[in-house]
């Protein structure tokens, strides 16, 4: 049997498929949809939350106290367990939830002919074999074969990037239709149309090649699958430390146990000891920690319009050091717009969009109004809706014109060209296209072709997409058989141009001020992209095409790559190329796009970031994050949020650092002295309930500090847990220690009762607590000015930990619960005063160590 596409056309096959044989395609090769990544269940996104060693360490403790009857600090810690599980998967959840809103609910619907009948099916139903049916504004259901239709132009800068329509050309024999199957979509006069590109002029008929995966849409889907994203940076630095941090408290437990049993013989009581000097150590907060973050983070994105797929990805963003960018579409509107219109070298002008075509000289309205003449009447052409549009305002075009005659658009000779009947009863012929079509029609000699040329060379540099018109008055009805026997005469050439969005030079000039490289890769024109480059202001020196670069072995690449910002002509295999070329170089990687060419770039990247709006399926499955608005300027805003969450990070590990400290000292020196124990497991499972939402909620809150846009990004390999962070930790929570154990000792050698000495141990750790907030509420201004900063959960924090300790020392019965015993007022002022004390040494230790 042949199965080629023109054998399944034959004029005996124009019946189209039947209904048996397309069901039966359909349950063998499937519906015409395209892969999807693998979604995550509840169960699985559970298990790998778990999975983590900071969450196995969190369980492990509530395990502990439950093998040594606490069973209350054991529902405290499994709380926070479920907690940060709960939050995980609500965020996961809602992700999700919002992409099923952003993919569209329905798929496009096809006009097939089957059983001899024109049908309107769901495009997932359309089989290989179907005769589609396609017209101007048609979204193409899955690649086929042209063969038939007339002036059929396609617009494919879903695949290739590239805004202007190509042209198509029809099948004529089966021998063509085998050399180009296969041919990548961009280039003009292929017989082939591709899944999900747009018909923009013309019309006719076409078999289906490919449908679903099979299809060049789906192909590129499909390499999104097989490339696996990289860890984020943070969780690979914060699994060793965590765990590590763990390995060393629970082997100071032991040591303690076993010396407080040899050496003292009270085994239970070393027991005790032990436990609760190891719960002093263990970081139970980082899994609290992280989680909020990253969840407060996507939270904070979501009301700027970004969605978060992977909250993760917020604080790698803040680390890049480059962002590669598509220009149609993400730097540009993907809406052409009428640029610039020259009758000669004496009447010229520059169009103000907002201003239409009122303000234009005469000889230009004329100029403009032959172009609208040379446009199909219900435009779909992206330069045709362009020429109406800026025509409209001022009544210029065909308005109760009739057309008469169109001329059709050959392969050789580019250009449209209509006659229409004006209201006046004057007959003339409008033409338009490219201009060497143009020139053809006009019979133009040799010295008028060259400086043509030349001029519109001139203008391509400057970015247009440059088309020249031409115009006749007809004195006779009878139309002659070509177009090129019409006495057209040159009217003027139009210049088009792809916008920037609004914001783009800003949002590139911060982004340069944060020491982050805008790269610009597109499948355009070398000219267009580097005049797009300069109008973003994006550094150009150089411009690298998809031919230059399939030159270079991947050394040469390496090598090359550092040195080129602009990547034009770039197919889609190549953007991966680069990307991979750039993390090669050490570099983080952001990476911006809409099309189905960009998914294995933004599935590569460091940070994928897709369009919401534009943007396809496939993209926004590659993505970490999906811009709902398409605005560029939501990167910048990403950028500076992933930094500010970064920066909270490192005050959130530099103060559990800090406070960790004093808990483990006040729980080792009783041990040491031979004293009852000050911090017992349920005291230190109510300063968590303390702790746990200054680091997180807290902290997480604060603003961003003043130079967040201003310095270079963080070094690729820099750790969170920095040689500067460990030494500012460390005096810090040394002075806390000396507070702290100050005030103990203190209420030990006055011979005050363990329940006393206990109840000014944990008041002073409890205000020293809060001393190492404010030294950690900013890395530039003091702690004591961090007092004046706004935060409102802070001291919403402070009241209600002033308000709970007040009801403890208060409630005879709580305290007895809890084993403390009463203070006098001036034994609480000490303890007080000991904070205030070590805020001032804190304000002083940051003026000597500087930034952490």
């Amino acid at each position: 049997m042949n199965d080629s596409p023109l054998s399944e056309a034959r004029p005996q096959s124009r019946r189209g498929l039947s209904g048996r044989e397309a069901a039966e395609r359909l349950r063998v090769e499937g519906p015409n949809a395209l892969p999807e990544l693998e979604r995550r269940t509840g169960l699985r996104i559970i298990l790998e939350v778990v999975r983590e060693p900071m969450f196995a360490l969190l369980l492990g403790a509530g395990v502990l106290y439950l093998l040594i009857g606490s069973r209350g600090e054991a529902l405290v810690l499994f709380a926070f367990a479920c907690f940060s599980v709960a939050i995980a998967i609500i965020q996961e959840g809602r992700s999700e939830r919002v992409l099923e809103a952003l993919r569209d609910l329905t798929s496009p619907r096809a006009l097939v002919i089957r059983d001899g009948s024109q049908i309107r099916i769901p495009g997932r139903e359309v089989v290989r074999g179907d005769v589609l049916v396609l017209a101007e504004g048609d979204r193409v259901p899955a690649d086929a074969m042209l063969i038939s239709g007339e002036d059929v132009q396609a617009d494919e800068s879903l695949l290739t990037g590239e805004s202007v329509p190509v042209r198509k050309r029809v099948a004529r024999d089966e021998t063509a239709c085998s050399r180009m199957a296969g041919a990548a979509p961009g280039g003009d006069d292929l017989p082939l149309v591709f899944s999900g590109t747009l018909i923009v002029t013309g019309g006719g008929l076409a078999v289906v090649t490919a449908t679903g995966p099979r299809s060049e849409i789906g192909r590129i889907g499909h390499a999104v699958t097989r490339i696996t994203p990289e860890p984020p940076r943070l969780q690979l630095q914060t699994r060793g430390f965590v765990t590590g941090f763990a390995i060393v408290g629970l082997s100071l437990s032991a040591l303690a146990v076993l010396l407080y049993g040899l050496l003292r013989g009270a085994w239970l009581q070393g027991l005790l000891g032990g436990i609760a000097l190891g719960m002093s150590m263990l970081p139970e907060e980082f899994p609290l920690v992280l989680t909020v973050f990253m969840v407060m983070g996507a939270w904070r994105l979501s009301r700027s319009q970004v969605l978060t797929r992977r909250p993760a990805a917020i604080e790698t963003l803040g680390a890049a050091t480059v962002l590669c960018t598509d220009k149609t579409g993400t730097l540009t509107r993907n809406l052409m717009a009428v640029e610039w219109l020259e009758r000669d070298a004496q009447c010229t002008a520059a169009v103000a969009q907002s201003e239409g075509s009122r303000l234009l000289h005469p000889r230009l309205r004329e100029l403009l109004a032959t172009a609208v003449l040379a446009s199909r009447p219900e435009a779909v052409d992206p330069m045709d809706r362009a020429l109406v549009r800026l025509a409209g305002d001022a009544g210029d075009g065909a308005a109760g014109a009739e057309l008469v005659r169109g001329y059709p658009w050959l392969p050789e000779l580019p250009a449209l060209v209509q006659v229409w009947r004006l209201r006046s009863g004057l007959l003339v012929a409008a033409a338009k296209g490219a201009p060497e079509a143009i020139a053809a029609l006009c019979r133009l000699d040799a010295a008028a072709l060259e400086a043509m040329r030349a001029r519109v060379e001139e203008l391509a540099q400057r970015g247009l997409r440059v088309l020249a018109a031409a115009s006749a008055p007809l004195v006779s009805a009878a139309l002659p058989a070509s177009a090129l026997d019409l006495p057209l005469q040159v009217v003027g050439l139009i210049g088009f141009v792809d916008p920037l969005r609004a914001g783009i030079p800003e949002a590139v000039r911060e982004c340069r001020s944060a020491g982050i490289r805008v790269v610009m890769i597109t499948g355009d024109h070398p000219q267009t992209a580097r005049a797009i480059a300069a109008q973003a202001g994006i550094e150009h020196e150089e411009v690298m095409t998809g031919p230059e670069l399939a030159l270079l072995d991947e050394t040469s690449l390496l090598e090359r790559v550092p040195a080129v910002s602009v990547f034009a002509r770039i197919t889609p295999q190549q953007k991966l190329r680069i990307v991979t070329a750039l993390k090669a170089r050490g570099e983080v990687v952001a990476m911006t796009g809409d099309g189905v060419n960009d998914a294995p770039a933004l599935r590569s990247a460091h940070i994928g970031i897709a369009m919401g709006q534009r943007g396809t399926d496939v993209a926004r499955e590659a993505s970490s994050l999906v811009l709902l608005d398409d605005d560029f300027n939501s990167i910048v805003r990403a950028v500076r949020l992933g930094r500010r969450i970064y920066d909270n990070l490192v005050k959130a590990v530099g103060y559990i650092l800090a406070i960790h400290l004093p808990i483990a000292g006040l729980a080792l020196l009783p041990i040491a002295l031979g004293k009852p124990l000050v911090l017992t497991p349920m005291l230190i499972a109510i300063l968590e309930l303390i702790i746990d939402p200054l680091c997180s909620v807290v902290l997480e809150a604060e603003r961003d500090e003043r130079d967040v846009m201003a310095r270079p990004p963080r070094a690729p390999e820099s750790e969170l847990l920095s040689r500067p962070l460990l030494v500012s930790g460390f005096l810090q929570g040394t002075l806390a220690i000396l507070a702290v154990c100050g005030v103990f000792l203190y209420a030990t050698l006055h011979g005050l009762p363990a329940e006393t000495v206990r109840s000014m141990g944990f008041l002073t750790l409890v205000c020293a607590n809060y001393a190492l907030i404010f030294a950690n509420r900013s890395f530039i201004a003091s702690p004591l000015a961090g007092l004046t900063r706004p935060n409102p959960s802070l001291w919403v924090s402070v009241a209600a930990a002033a308000a709970a300790l007040v009801a403890v020392f208060l409630i005879p019965a709580l305290a007895g619960f809890l084993h403390l015993g009463p203070l006098r007022a001036g034994q609480a002022l000490l303890c007080i005063a000991a904070a205030v004390a070590l805020l001032g040494a804190l304000a002083g230790v940051k003026l000597l160590i500087g930034r952490a």
